[in-house]
């Protein structure tokens, strides 16, 4: 079984995935970064840091929707569960900003993937390959040993760490 092919990678549709997935990763790595800069300097506003991505999200994507009118297979309220869960759970990795690293932060994060595939399972029905669901496998062992990198980490105080492990897998 083949779960890689280098032709893979010389389809113009693969490039620009590639590409756009490297966009992506630094605006996150920026947005992190600036939201530790203001819980540093005591400023907590996690939904106004959070407004200007979710304007740009409704923007791009609303538009495609509306271009290319896709047939809605869920119903309309299953999907306003999970961006109320969404914006709930931004809001409280922001806040965990104010407890722990940078690196924590992202790292935990990681915890997002394999919520959003058990969500998209249950509510909207998605099936996922063995590749998908080994790639969530590697995210799981990441957050195990940021975990425990934490807890024995020295340098914090242990309530800090427990506080913002609790916003992130919340």
């Amino acid at each position: 079984m083949v779960f890689f092919s280098f032709n893979e990678i010389k389809k113009k549709e693969t490039l620009i995935g590639l590409v756009l997935g490297q966009i992506i990763s630094l605006l996150s790595t920026y947005i992190s970064f600036t939201t530790s800069e203001l819980a540093r300097k005591g400023i907590n506003a996690p939904t106004s840091q959070s407004f200007l991505g979710y304007v740009l999200l409704a923007t791009v994507y609303g538009s495609i929707m509306l271009y290319r009118r896709p047939v809605i297979k869920a119903k309309w309220y299953q999907y306003f569960l999970l961006a109320l869960v969404n914006v709930e759970a931004n809001c409280l990795v922001v806040k965990a900003f104010q407890y722990t690293s940078m690196t924590s932060v992202m790292l935990l994060d990681c915890w997002a993937i394999p919520c959003v595939l058990v969500l998209t399972w249950v509510f909207l029905k998605t099936r996922y390959s063995l590749m998908k669901i080994s790639g969530v496998v590697v995210c799981i062992v990441g957050v195990v040993m940021v975990v425990f990198s934490d807890v024995h980490a020295g340098d914090r105080a242990g309530i800090c760490v427990i506080t913002s492990l609790s916003l992130v897998f919340i």
